[in-house]
This record gives C-alpha cells, sequence and structure tokens, in this order.
C-alpha cells in the first residue's frame, strides 16, 4: 500500500521483516487519547475532552482492525457522537474515499486520500497511512491511529454524553481481558498476517503452527465457558471476533491458514455466530467487502486479481446454542 515519507508518498510497499523473514508489524505513531475531561490518558498529551460532533473515525470494512471501532462505536451507540469516513474509493495511494472531511477534500481525480489527514497533522510525517484514524476536527490533528486504545476511549470517554450503558472492560476482569487480549494478537490476530507475509518457509511454518495452536487454545476455552473471559462478554471477544469472521473467506487461502476453518471448530463456529448475531453488529460486518478488499490490494499474494467465488458464509446466520453455557 506504500507510506508517506517526510510528508510524500511513495509506492514503495516493502513489508518489514526480521533475517529469518518473518513480518514486523510496525508500532503505531499516534497515542493521545479522548478521555471524559480532557486529561491524559495512558500515553500522550493532554486536551481531548470527550465531545459530541467533534471527532471522526476513518476506517475501512476489510480492515480488521478497523473494524473492532465500528464494533465498539455501535455497542456503545456513538453513531450521533462520531462521525465517521468508510473507505469506498479504489485505493489510490493507500486508503481512498470519495467524500473528504471539512477543509481537506479530494483532490482534481475526485479521490480523498487517507494521508492527506496524516500530512495535515505532521507535514513531516514518515511511516504507515492506517486505519482506524481518529481525528480532532477541533484541534485539527490526528488523536490515535492504534485500534487497541481507540476502542478503549470508546468502551468508557463518552459514558458521560450519550454513550449507551456497557463496559466491555470492567476493573474485575480487566487484568485477564489484557492476558487474553495478548495471547490472540500473538497467536491470531496477527498470527494469520505473520503467514501471508511470511518470506521464507522457516517463518511461515512457524507462524501458521503458531495460529493453530491459538486457535486449538481458543476452541477448548469456549467448550466450556461461553466468552473468553467466562460468562460476560468484554473487549477480548469483540476483538477476536473480525480475525474469526476473516478466517475462511481470507486467511484461510489468500494467508495460506489452511490447516482448518473456523467453521471446522464447533465451539469457536457457535461463539462467531453468537457475535456475529448481536444486536447491531451484523451491520458492521460487510463480507463480500472484507474479502474483495484483500483479493484485489495484495497483488503479491493474489496477481490475477481474482475474487473466489466462495466459500459459503450462510453457517453465520445459523441459531447458536452458547446460551447454555451461561
Amino acid at each position: 500500500m506504500g507510506q508517506l515519507i517526510e510528508g510524500k508518498w511513495t509506492d514503495n510497499d516493502e513489508r518489514p521483516s526480521d533475517a529469518n523473514g518473518a513480518f514486523l508489524r510496525p508500532s503505531s505513531k499516534f497515542r493521545n487519547w479522548v478521555t471524559s475531561d480532557g486529561a491524559p490518558g495512558p500515553t500522550g498529551e493532554d486536551g481531548f475532552p470527550a465531545e459530541a460532533g467533534r471527532y471522526h473515525l476513518f476506517i475501512a470494512s476489510n480492515c480488521p482492525w478497523a473494524h473492532r471501532t465500528a464494533i465498539f462505536r455501535k455497542l456503545k451507540g456513538l453513531e450521533d457522537v462520531i462521525s465517521h469516513s468508510i473507505a469506498d474509493a479504489p485505493k489510490a495511494e493507500g486508503w481512498s474515499y470519495t467524500r473528504g472531511l471539512d477543509e481537506m477534500q479530494p483532490r482534481g481525480d475526485g479521490i480523498f486520500r487517507l494521508h492527506q489527514v496524516y500530512t495535515a497533522a505532521d507535514t513531516g510525517y514518515t511511516g504507515k497511512v492506517t486505519v482506524p484514524t481518529l481525528w480532532d476536527r477541533k484541534r485539527k490533528t490526528i488523536v490515535n491511529n492504534e485500534s487497541s486504545e481507540i476502542i478503549r476511549m470508546l468502551n468508557s470517554s463518552f459514558d458521560g454524553i450519550g454513550a449507551k450503558p456497557g463496559d466491555y472492560c470492567p476493573k474485575a476482569l480487566l487484568a485477564e481481558i489484557d492476558e487474553v487480549n495478548a495471547f490472540v494478537y500473538e497467536h491470531i490476530n496477527n498470527g494469520v498476517y505473520r503467514c501471508g507475509f511470511a518470506k521464507t518457509q522457516e517463518a511461515y511454518d512457524d507462524a501458521v503452527g503458531k495460529v493453530f495452536r491459538g486457535l486449538d487454545w481458543m476452541e477448548e476455552r469456549l467448550s466450556r465457558q461461553r466468552y473468553l473471559t467466562g460468562s460476560r462478554v468484554t473487549e477480548a471477544d469483540w476483538r477476536a471476533l473480525p480475525t474469526l469472521l476473516r478466517f475462511d473467506i481470507v486467511y484461510f487461502s489468500l494467508f495460506k491458514c489452511n490447516m482448518r476453518r473456523v467453521e471446522d471448530y464447533p465451539s469457536i463456529a457457535d461463539y462467531t455466530r453468537e457475535l456475529y448475531q448481536w444486536p447491531g453488529i451484523s451491520e458492521t460486518c460487510d463480507l463480500a467487502t472484507m474479502k474483495s478488499g484483500y483479493y484485489l490490494s495484495m497483488p503479491h499474494l493474489n496477481p490475477s486479481g481474482i475474487v473466489p467465488t466462495g466459500p459459503d458464509t450462510s453457517w453465520l446466520d445459523a441459531p447458536h446454542g452458547r446460551a447454555k453455557l451461561g
């Protein structure tokens, strides 16, 4: 997808890897927080208080990291509090949109590029241009582009200005949530990318083994409890869902994670169905765009640009039996 170098776009899409050819994910660079009173969060500076209409979220339907934020925006009923843009234009120098925001508008070709947001925040920015990106319309800067931090802001920072009730990071479970998140990220969320972007057989073999050890762990855990941290749905479940939804339709084939499908794991499949069928969540899940977005944007993995017809995803709409676990 390219990147910005000192504020200038380059189509160089070299993905970082270690000496053994294993994919390395770059760290997010904007790490401020929106808080209820504008005080500093765990990282970054102060001055970002929760206000309706002030913040805008740039996302893309096929990106699992962005999908996390779309889920939390829906769960917390923040549609009228935080506006958003969903990438809807062919990628032109990265994530692209047919409409701009405020003074940031499409160029002469009618396409608004997300990297325009990054250079508006930092004219000399160097790095990847990623979704989700949370923009502050008042200070005209990026607040944060790290999905794990954005969803924690959405979980609680806007509770006093119209967010729906619901705490998906309760203090009593926070340590376990963090532990589960770390495991699932390492083995599954990022693990599938380490398979797809591996540059050597050794790196791929290590990554694919780790993915399926992670799924086996998840299957065993979900066979005896309803959610990843027990009987209550938490952030850990909503972070897992975007990867699980994309697994059979993308990662199984395109990323060569083909030992088993999610549908082949009885407990994980039933769990995925429950979360997918949660009120409002399926509205955030454009399965066709999820699939085409990967197959059409990764010529190094799919040089033909052909988008496969299958697999059948009707299993997601079948009744689930998770209630029996409490």
